[in-house]
């Protein structure tokens, strides 16, 4: 019997549990949250910063309930933003965390979600986004 009602919603909510705790335990967090408002913001920032068929077709890649909080708030009218530096990119994960008492570096949580983007997408769609970056913020993806 299924949990929620319907398996599809047990299976997003399981796959998006694996995501968050292999960020947790990327970026040494405690909790969940913390996991969670890395990847938000991560994703928000990537979605903003890539063409509009580009961060459509990076969304059929995510797990239903990450694709859900992906969309959120999105104005695709003001897609791709003009980010040019990995700061520019960075300030924008670093502003969800400044009311937290550690302060975490936003590159090393940008470079976490991309180093699990790098695992969990198709080889072919991050070379796909990565191609619409700047050279400077595609630097913030790991190898």
């Amino acid at each position: 019997m299924s949990a929620l009602g319907l398996t599809v919603f047990d299976d997003t909510v399981h796959t998006t549990n694996v995501w968050l705790k292999d960020l947790m335990e990327r970026l040494h967090y405690e909790n969940r949250e913390d996991a969670y408002r890395a990847l938000r913001e991560t994703l928000h920032a990537l979605r903003d910063r890539l063409p509009v068929n580009t961060a459509v077709a990076l969304s059929a890649q995510l797990p239903m309930l990450v694709r859900g909080f992906y969309f959120e708030g999105w104005r695709p009218s003001t897609n791709p933003s003009d980010d040019k530096t990995a700061e520019d990119f960075a300030d924008h994960v670093a502003k969800a965390f400044q009311r937290m008492s550690e302060q975490r570096d936003p590159k090393e949580i940008v470079g976490a979600v991309f180093g699990l983007l790098n695992e969990k997408l198709s080889a072919g769609e991050v070379d796909n986004v990565k191609s619409c970056l700047p050279p400077k913020i595609r630097s913030l993806w790991p190898d």
